[in-house]
C-alpha cells in the first residue's frame, strides 16, 4: 500500500481555500443578526426581549429538521448540487432580511435560512471524509469549522462600522450578497469525489482511494442508518453536540449586546471586542487539530477543553461588571475552549462508523447540535431580557457545558474498548 507521504498534497491547496469559504458565508449570513439586535432591530420592529430571543433562535429549529436529509441526499447524490442550490437560497434570505418591515415576516425568513443552511455542515463534513484520511481529518474538520470564528471575528468588525455608516438593514443586504456570487464558483471548482478531479493523475486517484479503502476494514460493519442511530456512541455524541452548542451559541448570538450592556460602548468598540474571543479560538483551533492528528486521541482534546471553557463562563460570571476587564478575558478563554474542540469531535465521528452510515450518523449528531443551539439562542436572549444581565445566562451556559463534559469522558473512543461500542443502545430500541 502507499505511505501518507505520496498521498497528493495539492488536495490541502485546492479544496481548503474553498471549503473555508463556503462555510465563512454561511456562518456571516447566520451569525449578523445579534449585532443587528445590538444595534435597534428590536426597537425598529417593535420586538420584544423574549420575542427577540425566539427570533434570533428560529434559525436553529430549521436547522434542526433537515440535518439529516439534507445528509442522506449528499451521500447518495450530490455534494455539489446541494450546495450550489443552498448558497444562493441562503444569499437571498440572507438580503431579504433587511427588507423585513414586520415581525413574522422576519420569523419566517430566520426559520427558512436555517432549512437552506441545514446541510451545508453535514455535506462539508462528508466532502472532507470523501478526500482525507484519517491522520488528515482533524486538521481538514478545523479548516472547515474556521470558518465560523474567523468570520465572526472580521464579520464584528465590519458589520459595526456597516450599521453605524448606514443601518443593520443596509448590513443584512450588503452581507447577504457575497453567498449568491459565490455560489456559481463552487459550481465550477468543486467535484464530488477525487476520481472525478481533473486536477488530479490517475496515479494520485489510484493512491487516494486505496488509502482510503484501506480505513474502512478496521472499522466494525454497521448493516443500516437504524443500527446506527440506536448505537451508544451515537446517541452520546448526540447529547454532547446539543449540550456544547448550548453554549457555544448562547455565547455567540447575544456577546454583542452583553458587552454593550455591561460597558456602554458604541457598535464599533464592540465590534472590536466581540472579535477578539475568536481570534483566540482560531489560535487554539489550529493547535489542537494538529496535536490530534499527531496523537491520534481524539477525546484528550474534546472534554478537557470544555471543562475549562465551563470553569471560564462561571469565573466571568462571579466577576461580573465590577471587574469588567477581568471578566471579559475569561469570556476571551472560554471561547476560545470551546471552539478548539470541533476538529478532533468531527474526526471521531468516521472514525467510530463505517462509510455506508457516518455520513447520515453526522447529520443526525449535527442536528442536535442545531438543537441545543436553538435552546441555547433563545435561552440565553430570554434570561438576559428577563433578568437585566448575563448572570443567569452565564450559568446555564456552564452548566451545560460541565454536562458534555461528563458525557463526552464516556464515549468509547477506538482503542479504548471495541466491545459492544457500536452495539444497538436497548433502552433506544
Amino acid at each position: 500500500m502507499k505511505t501518507l507521504s505520496k498521498l497528493p498534497v495539492r488536495r490541502w491547496w485546492y479544496l481548503m481555500p474553498i471549503i473555508f469559504i463556503t462555510y465563512s458565508l454561511a456562518y456571516l449570513d447566520r451569525a449578523n443578526y445579534g449585532f443587528a439586535a445590538a444595534a435597534g432591530i428590536e426597537n425598529d420592529l417593535g420586538i420584544t426581549k423574549g420575542t427577540a430571543s425566539l427570533i434570533g433562535a428560529l434559525f436553529f429549529l430549521g436547522y434542526f429538521f433537515f440535518q439529516v436529509p439534507g445528509a442522506m441526499y449528499a451521500v447518495k447524490r450530490s455534494v455539489r448540487k446541494m450546495i450550489f442550490f443552498s448558497l444562493i437560497l441562503w444569499g437571498f434570505c440572507a438580503a431579504a432580511t433587511g427588507f423585513v418591515s414586520n415581525i413574522p415576516t422576519l420569523m419566517a425568513i430566520r426559520f427558512t435560512l436555517g432549512i437552506v443552511e441545514a446541510a451545508v455542515m453535514p455535506a462539508m463534513l462528508i466532502y472532507i471524509s470523501n478526500w482525507f484520511t484519517k491522520s488528515e481529518r482533524s486538521r481538514a474538520n478545523t479548516f472547515l469549522i474556521l470558518g465560523n470564528p474567523v468570520t465572526v471575528l472580521w464579520m464584528s468588525i465590519v458589520s459595526g462600522y456597516l450599521i453605524q455608516a448606514w443601518g443593520w438593514r443596509e448590513m443584512f443586504i450588503i452581507e447577504g450578497i457575497p453567498a449568491v456570487l459565490w455560489a456559481f464558483c463552487w459550481w465550477a471548482l468543486v467535484r464530488d469525489k477525487p476520481s472525478e478531479a481533473t486536477w488530479l493523475s490517475e496515479e494520485e486517484k489510484q493512491t487516494l482511494q486505496q488509502a482510503m479503502d484501506s480505513e474502512q476494514t478496521a472499522i466494525k460493519p454497521v448493516r443500516n442508518y437504524g443500527e446506527a442511530m440506536r448505537s451508544r456512541n451515537v446517541i452520546m455524541l448526540c447529547a454532547v453536540h446539543a449540550l456544547w452548542s448550548i453554549g457555544v451559541y448562547g455565547f455567540m448570538m447575544w456577546m454583542p449586546s452583553i458587552l454593550k450592556n455591561a460597558a456602554q460602548m458604541d457598535i464599533v468598540s464592540v465590534g472590536w471586542l466581540a472579535a477578539v474571543p475568536y481570534l483566540a479560538a482560531i489560535c487554539l483551533m489550529l493547535v489542537v487539530s494538529w496535536l490530534s492528528d499527531k496523537l491520534q486521541n481524539r477525546k484528550l482534546f474534546i472534554w478537557p477543553l470544555l471543562l475549562i471553557a465551563g470553569v471560564a463562563f462561571f469565573g466571568s460570571w462571579m466577576l461580573g461588571t465590577q471587574a469588567f476587564w477581568l471578566s471579559y478575558a475569561l469570556l476571551v478563554i472560554a471561547a476560545a475552549c470551546m471552539y478548539a474542540p470541533y476538529g478532533p469531535f468531527f474526526a471521531l465521528i468516521p472514525e467510530l462508523l463505517p462509510r455506508n452510515v457516518s455520513g447520515v450518523s453526522m447529520g443526525l449528531i449535527n442536528s442536535f447540535g442545531a438543537l441545543g443551539a436553538f435552546i441555547g439562542a433563545w435561552l440565553v436572549g430570554y434570561l438576559n431580557g428577563i433578568t437585566g444581565g448575563p448572570g443567569a445566562s452565564y450559568t446555564f451556559m456552564a452548566t451545560a457545558l460541565f454536562a458534555s463534559v461528563v458525557l463526552m469522558y464516556c464515549v468509547r473512543a477506538p482503542g479504548e474498548t471495541t466491545r459492544g461500542a457500536l452495539q444497538p443502545n436497548k433502552a433506544a430500541s
